[in-house]
């Protein structure tokens, strides 16, 4: 019984990982992207509010929205930041997204992840309010959500629950779906 009891637990516990994994978040494959303003924290425009869905038009773009700032968020946008280095010629654009109550409290936390990880093509900006742009349908059982969009259309979305790992097979993924936005 204590056997059937342990397996019965560990079963459990896997589906519930597997369940903690999978989150729906952002707008679906073929959905427009509306502009929404963020405070750019460390990019071309830093201090200043503005528009990067708008500045960045129909190019190729990876938005990053994130409630979390930690080396896993820093491992990602080290490879998007990659991503746009060598996709310049195809005039592929990122933006980091914090969903944050306290811009003041994440601003440093930004500027040191910039300077720390050498992030040069991937501006980190803060939206004022962990829900994130209403239009944008961000789930606040993510925890980050990734979308991929060219021409003003989503061609990918990747999301991570609330509680979740951004870890290799995520940031995989983000680099194989940015295939999708470069056509």
């Amino acid at each position: 019984m204590k056997k059937f009891l342990a397996g019965f637990a560990a079963v459990l516990l896997v589906a519930g990982m597997v369940i903690a994994a999978e989150v729906e978040s952002g707008l679906k494959v073929g959905e427009a992207p509306d502009a929404y303003n963020v405070k750019d924290i460390t990019g071309p425009n830093a201090g200043k509010s503005l528009c990067y869905r708008c500045q960045y038009g129909a190019r190729p773009v990876i938005n990053v929205f994130t409630r979390q700032v930690n080396d896993d968020l820093a491992k990602l946008v080290k490879e998007v930041d990659k991503l746009v280095e060598a996709n310049k010629d195809k005039k592929m654009a990122a933006f980091v997204t914090v969903l944050a109550e306290d811009a003041d409290k994440i601003a440093p936390k930004l500027e040191e992840m910039a300077k720390k990880n050498g992030i040069k093509n991937v501006p980190l900006t803060i939206f004022d309010g962990e829900a994130g742009p209403e239009e944008y349908k961000i789930s606040d059982k993510a925890d980050l959500t990734v979308l991929m969009w060219n021409k003003q259309q989503v061609k990918a979305n990747v999301a991570v629950a609330k509680g979740g790992k951004i870890d290799d097979k995520t940031i995989k993924t983000v680099v194989a779906d940015s295939e999708k936005i470069l056509n």
